[in-house]
């Protein structure tokens, strides 16, 4: 675990693979992927948020 002292990384892009090459069937299975992907972002975005926002009730701070 990162200490708060530690500086962070800065979250690399996506990769833009070359899709002139793929079939419909792999174009649909990385939609697909990427979906599952955007979907565990959100559950960790929300999951953070429920964090912050007990945090803040904690500390009687108006939420962001």
């Amino acid at each position: 675990m990162l200490e708060d002292t530690e500086p962070r990384t800065k979250p690399a892009g996506l990769a833009q693979p070359s899709l002139d090459a793929w079939g419909l069937a792999e174009l649909e299975a990385y939609i697909r992927t990427l979906q599952a992907e955007i979907a565990r972002v959100e559950a960790e975005i929300a999951r953070k948020g429920a964090h912050r926002s007990a945090a803040d009730a904690f500390f009687n701070r108006p939420s962001k």
